[in-house]
Order: structure tokens, then sequence, then C-alpha cells
């Protein structure tokens, strides 16, 4: 991969509608009664949830980061996730004057399927490619980990997400952390799962991180308040508490992927550690 010349980028949010999760699994054994007072739960204790991706447009690439959750699975899958919001991938893609065969990369930071099952689409009684022309990056670990899942996670991997994606022969996988363009670190983390990536974009004087599921919302970032899906709990803990110092000392933008109300923040150091300074909208930001 070679590096972008110039220093054209522009930065999208797409955003490809919401979701719901019960709120005990977001927050794990941090109890109700805090966890509710910053990312309040629905009268059934469900977390509404945005899935929101990122759309790199530079010289040479239109890169989107993640899909969503997709179009193509049964009412009785669409019925446990209680889908809402008036925002598709497609329309939103669409709204920016960008067609689906504009895009020339996809990274899946992982491959549950709210962040990759849009990139895969029903065609008859088969799937295709929703992005024909692009290649398809996810880490080799998040991969051999899908492919054998274990109990926990398993009805998060789909055959219908995944397979098409191998067999379409765009699949290809990172191994190591890496320069993807000059502007563009991929970073592994473990906690939340195995080999998830994490961007980090470098973008006039800031830094952008896609933080995906290492903090699915602003909610998440007290180090000690740990998603129940994540896998590895302790080493979420350790992988948060190192992100979150050196995104402080580096002034680093978070870019969130699930939490509805934020999506954008800095932080500060307090008496508690680590927490939130200000937060915005990407338009904000770029338009400062």
């Amino acid at each position: 991969m070679n590096s972008e010349t110039g220093n054209y980028m522009k930065l999208y949010k797409i955003e490809t509608g919401n979701f719901k999760l019960d709120g005990g699994a977001m927050f794990g054994v941090v109890p109700k009664s805090l966890w509710n007072k910053v990312y309040p739960a629905d009268e059934n204790n469900m977390c509404n949830l945005a899935m929101r991706c990122l759309l790199i447009e530079t010289n040479h690439k239109l890169i989107l980061i993640d899909t969503g959750i997709g179009n193509k699975q049964d009412d009785k899958f669409f019925q446990y996730y209680y889908l809402n919001g008036n925002d598709s991938l497609l329309e939103s893609l669409q709204s920016l004057n960008f067609s689906p065969e504009d895009i020339t990369d996809v990274i899946l930071t992982h491959l549950h399927f709210d962040h990759c099952g849009g990139a895969v689409s029903k065609n008859g009684a088969g799937y295709i490619l929703t992005f024909p022309n692009a290649t398809h990056w996810i880490s080799g670990p998040q991969w051999r980990w899908a492919m054998e899942p274990n109990q926990r996670e398993k009805a998060s991997y789909l055959y219908e997400n995944i397979q098409p994606i191998d067999q379409s022969g765009k699949l290809r996988f990172i191994d190591t952390e890496i320069a993807f363009t000059k502007d563009i670190q991929l970073r592994f983390f473990n906690g939340h799962t195995e080999g998830l990536i994490v961007p980090f974009i470098a973008s006039k004087n800031y830094t952008l991180v896609y933080v995906s599921d290492l903090l699915p919302t602003k909610a998440h970032i007290p180090v000690s308040w740990i998603c129940g899906y994540d896998t590895r709990p302790l080493i979420s803990m350790q992988e948060r508490m190192d992100f979150l110092q050196s995104a402080y000392k580096n002034n680093y933008v978070l870019f969130f992927e699930h939490d509805i109300f934020t999506e954008c923040c800095t932080l500060q150091e307090t008496e508690k550690g680590i927490r939130v300074d200000k937060t915005f909208t990407l338009n904000e930001l770029f338009t400062e």
C-alpha cells in the first residue's frame, strides 16, 4: 500500500440507522443507577445506539470504515434489535453524491454483524458485494477468530455477512498494525474481540480516532465501564487506560460509532481520571 501524494483529505460521517441493545449488556457489571444517568435506557431497559460509519475521501481513494447492520436478514432477526431512525447506508452515501461503485476500500473494524452487515446485499437467492469495486480489509487475527468462533461471540458472526466477501476475491488481510496510507494508521486491540482494528486518521490539525467498540459510547470512557460483550474485560480495561492516556496527551479527537447522542469528543484529565472535555459533531470540527 503506497502512501498518498498530496494532502487532500475530507471526512464524512455516514449514518446507517440505529438499533437497540440491552443496557445491562452494554455496561456489564456497572449498576444501572450509574450508567442510566449518562446513557438512559427506555422502559424495556434497551439503549438506543447509532451505527455511524466514516467515509474518507483522499486524492485517489474513497475509503469506508464499517458498514452498519445492512438489511438482508429476515424480520425475525431484526425484531431482536429494534431498528429505528430514518438513515441508511446507501441513502447517506447518495446524499453526498457518492455511489456504491465509487468506494475503493472498505475497512471492517471487526466482523460482528452491526459493523459488517452492510458490506453484503441480497441478490435474489444469493448475495453480492454492496461495494463491488472495493477491496475489503479485515485483520487476519479477527478473520481467524471468526472462522472458529467462541460460544460467546458465535451469534455475532453470520455466514451471509462474511463468506460472500471471501468468495468475491475482494478480501485482503492485515496481519500487523500498518500505515494504510500516510495519514491513516490501523492499530489492533484485543479486549472486545481478537484483532479489532482502530483507525487513527491524521487530518488538518487533529488526529481523529474511529474508536469502534474499543469505546462504544462516551459513557464507556471510565476504564471500568466495560461492555458486557467484551471477551476479555481485563484486557479491555488495560487497553482503554493506555489509549485514553495517549489520546489525552496527544489531543486526539474520538469519533463514536455507537453513541447516538455524541459524534465526537476531546478529553481532559480530572481527579477521577481521563474524562470527556468538549463534545461536537464532525462537521463542527472541520469547519472551525
